[in-house]
């Protein structure tokens, strides 16, 4: 803890796909003011392709604005110490030597750069790197150039969305973060720019940022941005990150052997190791801990998309009552709602199914139940890889929300599940302005500042579950899904 200081305030600020959100945090955790801009999606579908990089900068300045103002109803503002920013990972801009943007962001989502990234990917298969996708920065650098060679004279640096608004926040340049880098083609192994990039795709290697942890202390807020926002110009300045990793960090995994499971739209899982762990088979990739621990992570195809698409209509607070009197349900049910599986196994050939006739009680509770065997799965082979045990897991995302699952995970994993009070992005982007400014790393700071809401234990159907996660297991082996 930094001395001379009795009450400190962080801000995390989150440039999301969606929109924008800032969130202000006491060094004890409260939340003393927030405020969010959404963008208009519904009436701009290339919004999810491409993003005004200004239009990001307009709307945080919006929200620093409201958010100094309450700051300062409550006698807080000249306690605020440092600010740091998250977005999302792949998503990319060229900005010219005024750092004014030349075009817009391309956004994580593009899908246009699919032909580059089998270029990157081929190019990359001997070097120590995950496999690239059109959701990788680098193919987008290489996209970009080969569809507007006329721009390509004005490009000074490439930023990442977070470098971006640090940029404008602080007047401070052609800096980004491991996270960010990490699909931009940084090697985090050997902490440098492969050759390959300017060797190889003839990229200019001064196109591309310099690196450093997350965390880092990069300057203060320029004069310009204090007088705009309310905020004093003092205010320090940190290296962020990406959103994957800001949600983690807000959830609660933050140390060694603790992990945390995301279950939305799909099921992310990430966690911290001390050694980097080596996946032949690319389940998994890993981003670098500020403290030089590893994070790896991945993610499945499989999550609660299946509750929006098949039970949309109906009521969840009944549905979840039920199965809270129906658990263990002794059905088996694998809810992949697509072709194809990536994590915790990689087939091409899986296939969802359900138990046959099962009322709409029972299908809703043994979809509960398999997405949880398929998360059980997952620890098991991280696991199996690492060597380092899973000693604690954290829970975030809309599947949370529900009691009965989070209890039939509990269960099913044998292990005391966590939920902390707030899991935004903006929040781990406030930890990580914390976590050198105030505290002494960034586990200091979330046992300081990060507030559980929640632990729900293992009771006493663990022993049945284990029962039907095998036969679970079985059933994925007998189809072929599961043959590594």
């Amino acid at each position: 803890m930094q001395l001379g200081i009795a009450h400190a305030v962080f801000i995390g600020v989150d440039v999301g796909t969606q929109g924008v959100r800032v969130m202000a945090l006491s060094e004890n955790g409260n939340l003393l003011a927030s405020h969010s801009y959404t963008f208009s999606m519904a009436n701009d579908s290339k919004i999810r392709i491409e993003q005004s990089a200004n239009l990001w900068w307009k709307c945080v300045l919006e929200s620093l604005i409201n958010v100094a103002n309450e700051l300062a109803k409550k006698d807080k503002l000249k306690h605020v110490v440092a600010v740091s920013v998250t977005s999302t990972s792949g998503t990319i801009l060229p900005v010219d030597r005024n750092y004014q943007a030349i075009h817009h962001a391309l956004m994580y989502s593009d899908p246009r750069s699919e032909k580059e990234a089998a270029i990157c990917k081929d190019i990359s298969k001997n070097e120590d790197l995950p496999p690239f996708n059109s959701s990788y920065g680098l193919p987008k650098v290489l996209w970009f150039i080969n569809n507007f060679p006329e721009k390509t004279e004005s490009i000074y640096k490439w930023c990442h969305a977070s470098d971006f608004i640090i940029g404008k926040l602080s007047g401070i340049w052609g800096v980004t973060d491991y996270t960010n880098s990490l699909k931009t083609g940084y090697n985090l192994a050997n902490d440098e720019w492969p050759d390959f990039i300017s060797t190889k795709l003839n990229l200019p290697s001064s196109w591309f940022p310099t690196v450093v942890r997350p965390g880092t202390i990069l300057g203060r807020l320029s004069s310009e941005t204090a007088a705009l926002t309310g905020l004093l110009p003092d205010i320090k300045v940190v290296a962020g990150l990406t959103d994957g990793c800001a949600s983690q960090i807000a959830a609660g995994s933050l140390g060694p052997g603790q992990w945390n499971t995301t279950i939305g739209t799909t099921m992310v899982i990430k966690g911290v190791t001390k050694q980097r762990i080596i996946d032949p088979y690319g389940r998994l990739y890993n981003h670098k801990h500020p403290r030089g621990y590893w994070m790896p992570g991945g993610a499945s195809n499989t999550g609660a998309d299946w509750v929006s698409k098949d039970f949309a209509e109906d009521d969840l607070i009944l549905l979840n009552g039920m199965a809270g009197k129906i658990i263990p349900s002794n059905l088996l049910s694998y809810p992949l709602q697509q072709q194809g599986e990536r994590f915790p196994f990689v087939s091409e050939r899986a296939r969802g199914f359900d138990p046959p006739k099962a009322d709409k009680f029972h299908l809703f509770t043994s979809r509960m139940e398999g997405v949880s065997f398929i998360e059980r799965l997952s620890y098991e082979m991280i696991e199996d890889l690492s060597g380092e045990k899973i000693k604690e897991i954290y829970t975030a995302g809309g599947a949370s929300k529900s009691d009965v699952w989070l209890s039939i995970r509990s269960n099913v994993l044998k292990k005391p599940i966590y939920k902390m009070k707030h899991v935004e992005g903006a929040v781990g982007a406030a930890l990580t302005a914390a976590a050198e400014t105030y505290f002494s790393d960034i586990e200091e700071a979330g046992s300081n500042m990060l507030i559980q809401e929640k632990i729900v234990e293992p009771g006493s159907l663990t022993d049945k579950y284990d029962e039907l996660y095998h036969l679970f297991k079985k059933s994925l082996q007998s189809k072929g899904y599961l043959t590594n």
